[in-house]
């Protein structure tokens, strides 16, 4: 079964062969980082290997969440809210935004506890987050099927229909003077004594004095062929939708084994943080001792496997002219197989705790790709060592909600404008200059 289907957006004709900036990637951060960068009289170009929201963009769980973030995301996701506000009225297009609220209920004490600390990283901060009762948790979720002590409840996160949102600022950047090209893969970087003049595309040769890479699972390999290491591995998560249901719940929830939000269209998206599959690759042994903290943590999660991809990458990481074609047009769509066993397992769960889901049918399932980094925080970076280059990637499944303001932090580097955000904690070289490498929240 496929992945969803993004809302079509017609790529330009004509290869610009100059631009003032070069966006990689047609995903949630890269058509917010061309729209910034449009907004602000540049001329962009933005390069999708395939569709825009094609892969991990469109097939995300579709949560705009600050509830349980790691602390070092906090301010940029307050950020990104804020922009999610508005950002339907901004592109002049729905993106299915809606502030349902999010509620993380106590199922057990370590999880209370876990919870109720990480509390203490919004204190005293513009945000409502805040501890409730059993009662509050019961009136939030009528219903509700399993022993709980209260839990985490947030009214200001909220939801947005993947599908609809990247297409949607594609679209708006394309209104305001991007070039977005669709069906062309960018082959390699062009890089001239260090520092990064352009790109060199299947469609031709773009000359820019500033290309930002924002390519989710894919941004690896490319960088690895300009020189530039990522430590960056990739994550299969599994996804199901439902039928619609007249009388669910309203607000998005996180419980054991199970997440559940509703959609637009009246269904449910359901998963679990349980069903992810990790294929072994040559980079999973390069990067072994920079993962181990968190396959440490997450070692509950994870499933690895040893497969086709280890063969795949490793013919991958050959090197190959840009004239040539590249891996990048060989697969235009990351499309693996749902594990249907894992998205089962959440459905079972998710119906035995919320009675009115009994009702529903699994409508579709599918899988897409996380692109993961050692701690679980994004690179939104500056390269020392490539002048005119800058990275947007590495959102280990966190990248649909802060994709407005990761753009937009992006673009201000690339400009030079007061970052929205201190970049520090984003910042390429943390995992080479000796601070400690370590995901902070486990999510």
């Amino acid at each position: 079964m496929p992945g969803p289907t993004p809302d079509p957006v017609d790529g330009a004709a004509a290869l610009p062969p100059e631009a003032d900036v070069v966006v990689v990637g047609g995903g949630i951060i890269g058509t917010t980082t061309a729209l910034e960068l449009a907004e602000r009289g540049l001329k962009v170009v933005l390069c999708e290997k395939g569709i825009i929201a094609g892969e991990q963009s469109s097939r995300n769980w579709g949560w705009v969440r600050l509830a349980r973030r790691d602390p070092r995301e906090i301010e940029l996701m307050m950020a990104s809210i804020k922009i999610w506000e508005g950002l339907a009225e901004r592109v002049g297009a729905d993106v299915g935004y809606t502030q349902c609220g999010v509620v993380v209920p106590f199922y057990s004490a370590e999880n209370a506890a876990k919870d109720t600390d990480w509390l203490k990283n919004v204190e005293g901060r513009q945000t409502r987050i805040e501890r409730v009762d059993r009662e509050t948790v019961d009136r939030l979720l009528p219903g509700l099927n399993f022993a709980h002590d209260g839990g985490i409840y947030a009214p200001h996160d909220g939801r947005a229909e993947p599908q609809k949102a990247a297409p949607a600022v594609a679209r708006a950047a394309a209104a305001k003077g991007a070039t977005v090209m669709t069906g062309c893969a960018v082959r390699g970087l062009d890089v001239e004594g260090g520092v990064v003049k352009g790109v060199y595309t299947e469609k031709g040769r773009i000359r820019a004095d500033a290309v930002v890479v924002a390519g989710g699972a894919w941004s690896r390999l490319l960088l690895r062929q300009a020189g530039v290491t990522l430590p960056q591995l990739k994550v299969t998560n599994s996804v199901m939708r439902t039928t619609p249901v007249a009388d669910g719940p309203t607000v998005t929830i996180r419980g054991p084994n199970f997440s559940v939000r509703k959609r637009a269209d009246g269904g449910y998206t359901i998963s679990t943080l349980v069903a992810n599959d990790f294929d072994l690759t040559p980079d999973s042994f390069r990067f072994f001792a920079k993962f181990l903290p968190a396959a440490k943590m997450e070692w509950r999660q994870l499933r690895p496997r040893l497969g086709l991809r280890f063969y795949q990458e490793l013919r991958d990481m050959a090197p190959w002219d840009p004239n040539a074609e590249s891996p990048f047009e060989e697969i235009r769509i990351l499309d693996p197989a749902p594990n249907k066993r894992m998205t089962d397992r959440a459905f079972a769960a998710a119906k035995e705790a919320i009675p009115a889901l009994r009702k529903a049918e699994v409508a579709q399932r599918w899988a897409g790709m996380i692109d993961a980094t050692p701690d679980a925080v994004p690179v939104i970076s500056k390269v020392a060592e490539r002048p005119g280059l800058t990275i947007a990637t590495g959102f280990s499944g966190h990248g649909f909600g802060l994709g407005p303001a990761s753009g937009r932090l992006a673009a201000d580097l690339v400009t030079g404008a007061h970052p929205l955000v201190d970049p520090a904690a984003f910042r390429l070289s943390r995992f080479f200059d000796g601070s400690p490498i370590v995901p902070l929240t486990g999510v």
